[in-house]
């Protein structure tokens, strides 16, 4: 499903990690509050975008599959829940 995309992921999963550790830092460095909110909020933003590379995978090539499979409620049902899950 996402083998083309897996070492875009992966690198971009690495630089999520390092926002992490720096969220850490600066909570441990007593940094201002507003600096830290700020790299919160860019990690969460990079952690939606490996969600939306992984949906459009998902859909282009899993989805698509179950319907041509005769699959179509068992497709349904995921689109579903991964849109519902996406929403939170």
């Amino acid at each position: 499903m996402y083998a083309s995309k897996k070492p875009t992921l992966i690198r971009r999963l690495k630089i999520i990690e390092g926002q992490i550790r720096g969220i850490r830092e600066m909570i441990e460095h007593d940094v201002y509050c507003v600096d830290i909110i700020t790299q919160s909020s860019a990690a969460k933003q990079a952690l939606s975008n490996i969600e939306d590379l992984l949906m459009e995978g998902h859909l282009s090539h899993c989805v698509v599959n179950q319907i041509k499979s005769g699959k179509t409620e068992k497709a349904v049902s995921e689109v579903l829940k991964v849109y519902k899950l996406k929403r939170k």
